[in-house]
Formats: C-alpha cells, structure tokens, sequence
C-alpha cells in the first residue's frame, strides 16, 4: 500500500517538490497537495511580464491543472491549510472565500466554511513567503497594491486603467520589475527606496548609481533615501504619498514591492520550531521527523533564501531522502547569484558586493557612457563576489566558475573581457554532474547527459524537450552543446528549430518558395500538402499572414485560421466585449469625426472612451453583435489595433503650429499611414513621425521613426522598442524630400515581412540582421533586390480593403454573431 504524501503549498516549491519525487519513483506516494491560489503552478518569476503584457498568464504555467490529473495527483486549490494535528498525522485547510489574498496571515477559518482534511505519513510545509509591507499609514486604501500573485497583475492592470502616476515602495528587484510593468500602461512612474541606492543587496553603490542614471534615461524617476511614511486619501482612494521630510507625491496608484517574509504561521501553531522562517536540517527536516520543509519559508543554517536556485538544490536533496534514492543526501547551503534584465538592462550579480579582506583581489571596470560595470572580487583564486551590469556576455561563464568554485586564470582580465583567442574559460564537461546548468528549470549535468546517453537526445532542442534546459532564458544552451560534443562528439542540427511554423517542416524560405511554386492559397490547403502530424493554433496562424502577405489580392481567408480578433477585427477583452479602435490619421481628427464617435459610445454603451499611446480613441467594452452597427455609425477606417500588420504612425504638431519645428511632421505621418494601413507583417508595426530632434511623438523607439533635422532632412530610424524591451531604433539613412522616406520605408517594411520570423518584432529582426548589412541591401542595393521590394509592397498597398466593410457583407454567415466569451473560451479549450 502506498504511502501517504501530503504537500502544503502549489508554488514553485511545492509542485517541483512532487515533480523530483515522481521523477525518481512514480509509485512512492498516494499524493495529496493544498494549494491556497485557485490554479495550477506558475513561474513567479514571469509576474512582471504578465503585467506589461507581454505574456499572458496562460504562459506562464509550469504545471497546469491536467498534469496534477495525469499524475494522480489529488489538488485542493483555493484552500489555505491552517493546522497540522501532528499526533493524528492529519492536515485541515479551509476554502479561501474569493478574492482573499493567499498570502494573507490568517488561519483561522471563517463561519460556515468548508473544513478539508487529509491523513499523511510524510507531509513537505512549502508555504513560500508574502510582500512585507512597512508600517506605512493608509497602505489599506483603494489603489494600493501588493504584487506577487496573477490575480495582483490583474487588479493592477485593471486600476491603471485610470491612472496617470504610479509609485513603487521598494527599489530592489521585485520594485524595478513592478515599475517595469506599470511603465508599459503609459503611467508616470516614481520608485521610493528607504536606502541610499537601488537594489542594495545585488549591487554596490557605483554600480547602483550607473543603473539609476539608465533607469532616468527611460523615463522612471528614483527617490532613494526616501522613508513612505503615510499614504493620503483623496476622492475616496490614494492621492498622495507622505515622506518622513514632509515633503509630497502626488500618485493614482501604489504598489507596495519592498521585500519578503516567510509565511511561518501554520508551522508555528502547530508547534514546529520557527525563528525568521521554519527552522530545518542539512535533509530539510523539521523538528518533527514526518515533515519536511522546502522553499522560501525555511530558515537553514541561519540563512533565508528568495532566489529560485537554491529552491531547486533543496528538492532535489528532498526529492532522494525521500525516495530512498540516496537516503544520506544532504542541502549544505547555495552560494546565490542572479541574472536577469533590469527594464532592459543586463545585470549580473553573485556573492558579495563588498570585501573588506586586504588579501583578496578586486577588479572594476567601469564605462559610464554606455552604462557599463565589472567587478569582480576574487578570493583564493576563486570567484567571491561578481557584478557585471550593461554587458553580461561571460555571466554565465561567472555563474558556473562562482557556484562550482572552479580556480581562474592567471591573466584576470580574461574573466571579465574573455579570452583574445576565444578560448572557453572552463568546459561544461569538466563540471560535477550535480552542477546546475540551466538555473531557470534547475536542471543538472547529470540530467542532460542521462538524455543523450538514455534518451538519444543528441541536439540541444531535443535536450530542451526531453528535460527543459534551455527553454527559459536560453543562457546556458552553449554549455548544453558542450555537454553533448563532450560526449557524442558533434551537436546533431536540429531543423525544427528553424521551422517557420510548428507543423511544417520547412524554414520560411523553404516555405514560401513551396507555397509560390505550388499556388496555395489557403492555410487548409498548404496544411494538406506540407503539413505533417497534428494541426496546432500557432501553425494556422502563423500560415494565416505568410499567406496574406505573399497572396494580398487572391489569399482565401478561412475561419478557423484565425484569431477571434482577426475574425472580427475587434480586440476580445476579459469580459467577452471588444475594443473598437478607429483609424486615426496621424493622430489629427475633426469636431466630426469626435462627435460621432462621442454618440457612438453613447448608444452602444461603451465602458471606457480611452485614448492610447498611439493617439487613437479606443471604445471599449462593445458586444460582439453591435461590432458591425458601431463601425458605420463611427464612418471611419479600422485602426487594425487588433493584428499582426501595420498599426499607427504617431506624430507631434510639427511646423504647423510648434515654433521648434523643422518639418511637416503631420503630413508626413497622414501620407505614411494611408499608405500602409492593413499592411500584414510577422508582428505589429508601429511608426512615428517627429518634427524635430526634440522627439515629442517618441520616434526613436518605435519600429519605424522618422525625424526631421535642420537643412530639411529626415532621419530614419528602424528597430526601436519602448515596451518590455527598450531598446533605441539604428538610424537606416538620412534624406531630404518625404518620397524618399516612403521609399526607403517600403523597402525596410518588405524585406522585414519576408525575412523575419513569425512574430519577430522589428527590433529583433534588426539586431539578428544587423544595421550594417541592412544598409547594404536596402540602401546600397547590395542584393539588386529593391525595385522587387518596392514592387511587392505596392502589391500590398493596391490589395487594401478596410475589413470594417465587412459590416455590410460578411464574410461568412454568423460572423459577428455573441456573445465573444463563448468562442473565445470554446477556442482556448479546443487548443489545450
């Protein structure tokens, strides 16, 4: 009979606890898991991106509910566990009313409420950890935030909405990711940090003084030593932040994101010994040999841990006692490091910032033009602390020399510069097979090299399906290519990588020249003739615009090969409503125009009459079947802020009314967006035009930005960004009449839609090419192909029909039929 296992806690610690076990014995336990968010298990570590929007929170999960299924695996979810009756070996959890905060303190149940219990054997406390929030006056009023779960993204995203001026409390990690995500909902952002720098404990104070000068250049405003001392109500939610000087913040939103604290209460009520965090052995024991604890809420050998690394070490040593894989294994401790992306800033830290030992070495170069910092500290011949910020190129190199305490190289400078003849600093193959090397899904060396002695896995993405490494940030697919030339002598080409869509075993210009040669036309009928295996939603979608975009005139748009928001060329919403987005030229419209979009609203009830970062007027929350009445009430184009194509060009008042101007920037804009309107491309596109370097319509990121200069010249910047990735657009070319910018505009946006990858954004399609190359073949004309890239761009142009006209005739029966929450939930279940 099998072993009772309980586990109380779903988090990254709790699910990766019960993954390692069933890994080594399937059989070992009947398992029974609590936990307190009403999901699966989900990348903490993702958050941020969920609330800039640039995943969703779908992505994000490690283990979604059917993997508990499929492994028989009984998940309470919802449920707070609030005691252990150790004599009885039984567990007791109340179900959480909704929209309590799983972090909350609590453990007592309400009145009423349903008591669950479960018997155990062995039970594993993985309870994690909640936001500390500082004793600050009025932190409970409406508009203040914690931010550490999906459901916190949703209520933030949700209130900046009607936001104008957010405040972060808490400049470390979790407070730059914060204000990250805030920044991408055009909020004004303000980050309040009590100590003297950012991030104090990743960075010493020059290289914190580098990063808050970046975080300026984007626009984010730091106050360090600056105590929040209380938060003011005004119209019955926060107004106004109050600091120990006296001085003011006037703020809409804030979000409280100032460090961590152990969740201990269920352990400490239920007599197991707790000091910051649950106190536990080097075999993550507690004081009572039948529960173990795992995670962020323990306390070992006096230390804390809030990273993911030494999260996955202690699993896996729980994983073996357990088991009886190796029933001696031990968790002596991790020595941290951290790598990640500051809004857009490269940033590696390891050990300690700061030495005060004379005999230890220390090793800085500084470059604060280009926001770049090394220093190294190096005891013994061996890594004691790293920080590498605005070039991270040999971080992962650090990583593993710092973590597997690996001796140097004599000449130090190749440590932080790399060798000048290219060699390695260390193989991976010279590393102990409990050596992490993908610290994003904590998998060894020893797991790799089972897949490609057990498994045959002899390419990196085969490594990556068979054990994840390699699927997070892709920083350690080199050691992984190490680790099987070491072994089987060559890394095997994996061609699927390069596939341009999952289902067809083709790269786009294998595709495309098939699907020319071959006159397909449909996504159905490129399927029948070059798919293979199982249809999957991306493939069709990604076929969808590679065949519009290579068939403008004749593509057979067919229904399920979309996207409900391409079906109805409406953004769907949370609530089943759509967005309706009219085209806008340039951002310039009329008394008219205003007004019948104004009455519109009005009679299909709009929720929200929003203006966007594109200077469009966004109507939101409209029924499904109103979509085809409002759109010719409005009597204006689709925006197409719904797609993958060419959305808006963006544009300051120029020489018509500014006195700084030096070019016609409206006219330019308006004549660019008729132009392109509807374009399809690999992702969306987005331009500017600006009548002077002042830069007021943000031209240098965006994917096209066009700049007037003195002389009556226009610069013309490609593959800038402003939104998760900042990045500033390379200037192609500088010319002196607005034909030449259409032209050489045309060029960049057709060899783009041919060349990049589905869903590629420009600034990735840019650096992947290169600026230099892309001059050559768009400029110099290295290739002879510019007149077949103005051609074909023309092509597009003259195929434009403004698919609101479909509100006349639809294109198939039922088309705008509601209610869009059905379909689109029946959609996401058909697609997994």
């Amino acid at each position: 009979m099998k072993k009772k296992l309980v586990v109380i806690g779903n988090g990254m610690a709790g699910a990766r606890a019960v993954d390692e076990i069933l890994k080594r014995d399937r059989d070992a336990f009947e398992i029974v898991m609590f936990g307190a968010e009403p999901y699966g298990n989900y990348n903490r570590i993702l958050l941020s991106n969920v609330l800039n929007q640039t995943q969703a929170p779908d992505d994000i999960f490690i283990n979604p509910l059917q993997w508990y299924t499929d492994n028989d695996i009984t998940l309470h979810v919802g449920v707070k566990v609030t005691h252990i009756d150790r004599a009885q070996k039984k567990v007791f959890g109340l179900k959480l009313s909704k929209g309590t905060p799983p972090y909350g303190s609590e453990v007592a149940g309400e009145k009423g409420a349903d008591l669950i219990e479960a018997d155990y054997d062995e039970l594993i406390v993985a309870t994690g950890a909640r936001p500390f929030v500082p004793r600050i006056k009025g932190s409970d009023l409406p508009g203040v935030f914690l931010f550490r779960t999906i459901d916190d993204c949703d209520l933030i995203a949700d209130y900046a909405k009607n936001c104008k001026k957010a405040a972060v409390i808490g400049g470390g990690l979790l407070g730059l990711e914060a204000a990250r995500g805030l920044m991408t909902h055009d909020l004004e952002v303000s980050v309040i940090e009590a100590a003297d720098q950012l991030m104090p404990s990743q960075l010493d104070r020059e290289a914190a003084k580098i990063l808050e000068g970046a975080m300026g250049a984007m626009g984010l405003r730091v106050l360090t030593r600056t105590f929040s001392t209380q938060l003011v109500e005004k119209n019955g939610k926060v107004g106004r932040l109050v600091f120990n000087d006296g001085s003011l913040l006037e703020t809409d939103l804030v979000v409280i994101s100032a460090g961590i604290v152990p969740i201990v209460e269920v352990a400490d009520k239920s007599h197991l010994k707790v000091n910051r965090g649950i106190l536990v052995d080097d075999q993550m024991r507690t004081n009572d040999p039948h529960i173990y604890a795992v995670g962020e809420c323990i306390e070992h050998r006096g230390k804390t841990y809030g990273l993911v690394d030494p999260i996955w070490q202690q699993v896996a040593v729980l994983a073996d006692i357990l088991t009886g894989v190796n029933e001696d294994a031990e968790y002596i401790g991790s020595k941290t490091g951290t790598k990640l992306k500051v809004m857009g800033v490269d940033l590696t830290s390891m050990g300690e910032k700061e030495t005060d030992e004379t005999d230890d070495e220390i090793l800085v170069y500084r470059d604060p033009s280009r926001g770049v910092y090394k220093k190294l500290i190096v005891r013994d011949n061996k890594i004691h602390g790293a920080i590498l910020l605005g070039d991270t190129e040999l971080s992962d190199s650090l990583m593993q020399l710092f973590q597997n305490e690996k001796p140097l190289p004599e000449n130090r400078g190749e440590i932080l510069f790399g060798s000048i003849e290219g060699a390695r600093l260390f193989n991976a193959a010279d590393l102990p097979n409990s050596a992490q090397i993908c610290n994003c899904n904590g998998v060894c060396k020893g797991d790799i090299l089972s897949a490609i002695d057990n498994d045959n896995c002899t390419s990196v993405a085969a490594i990556g399906t068979k054990t994840r490494a390699g699927q997070g940030c892709g920083s350690c697919r080199g050691f992984i290519a190490q680790l099987i030339e070491s072994r089987i002598g060559k890394v095997s080409y994996d061609a699927s990588e390069h596939y341009y869509v999952p289902g067809i075993p083709l790269e786009k210009s294998q595709l495309v020249r098939e699907v020319r040669s071959r006159g397909l036309k449909s996504v159905s009928a490129t399927l029948q003739v070059l798919g293979e295996g199982e249809e999957d939603p991306t493939t069709k979608t990604g076929l969808a615009s590679l065949l519009k975009t290579l068939w403008p005139k004749d593509y057979e748009d067919e229904r399920d090969a979309r996207f409900i928001n391409d079906r109805v060329h409406a953004n769907i919403q949370k609530d089943g409503t759509f967005s309706v987005v009219p085209r806008i030229m340039g951002g310039v419209t009329s008394p008219d125009e205003l007004l019948r979009i104004a009455q519109a609203a009005v009679k299909y009830k709009a929720k929200m009459v929003k203006f966007t970062g594109g200077q469009r007027i966004d109507l939101l929350g409209i029924k499904k079947e109103d979509l085809p009445a409002i759109w010719k009430d409005i009597g204006l184009p689709s925006g197409h802020a719904y797609t993958k194509a060419f959305r808006t060009v963006k544009s300051c008042v120029g020489t018509d009314f500014c006195r700084f101007g030096l070019g016609d920037s409206i006219s330019l804009a308006q004549e660019i967006e008729r132009r392109f309107q509807g374009v399809e491309s690999p992702h969306k596109v987005k331009m500017a035009v600006t009548g002077c370097p002042r830069n007021c319509a943000e031209a240098y990121v965006k994917d096209v930005g066009i700049v007037a200069i003195e002389g009556g010249c226009w610069e013309i910047y490609i593959g800038g960004a402003a939104g998760s990735t900042i990045r500033k657009g390379d200037l192609l070319c500088t010319v002196d009449r607005p034909e030449a910018v259409i032209q050489y505009t045309s060029r960049f946006l057709e060899y783009y839609r041919q060349h990049a990858k589905y869903l590629e954004r420009t600034y990735g399609f840019v650096e992947r090419i290169g600026i230099d190359l892309l001059k050559g073949i768009l400029i110099e004309d290295s290739l002879g192909i510019c007149a077949n890239l103005e051609e074909k761009m023309q092509e597009a142009v003259d195929a434009y029909k403004d698919p609101w006209k479909e509100a006349e005739d639809p294109l198939y029966p039922f088309q705008f039929d509601g209610p869009g929450l059905i379909e689109v939930l029946q959609e996401a279940e058909n697609n997994g």
